[in-house]
């Protein structure tokens, strides 16, 4: 996860491509892996230094609104995603639809 994390502040767009194959020959649950990905990838744009979502942040926000004070707003609501993602992963029986 914290490779995918690592892709994601980059190269978003080859972490699925690159670990789907590795996933189905090791028959993880497809669905458990995905929403694993897209979660990961989800905090990875809101992070430094491509974290597109701050973008468009900083797109909409007012003009006197620093970039600085967007990067400070959203520490809570990535360790809200990190701590999710973590659930997702302990408890993973939750979340998979048979």
């Amino acid at each position: 996860m914290l490779a995918i994390f690592i892709l994601g502040l980059f190269i978003d767009f080859l972490v699925v491509p690159i670990l789907l194959p590795v996933a189905i020959a090791l028959d993880i649950n497809l669905v458990w892996f995905v929403i694993l990905i897209s979660m990961n990838l989800q905090t990875s744009f809101l992070t430094p230094p491509f974290g597109f979502s701050l973008f468009y942040l900083k797109g909409v926000a007012p003009k006197w609104m620093k970039t600085t004070t967007i990067y400070k707003g959203v520490v809570p609501f990535i360790l809200m995603q990190i701590m999710v993602l973590l659930l997702v992963i302990l408890f993973p029986e939750h979340f998979i639809i048979s």
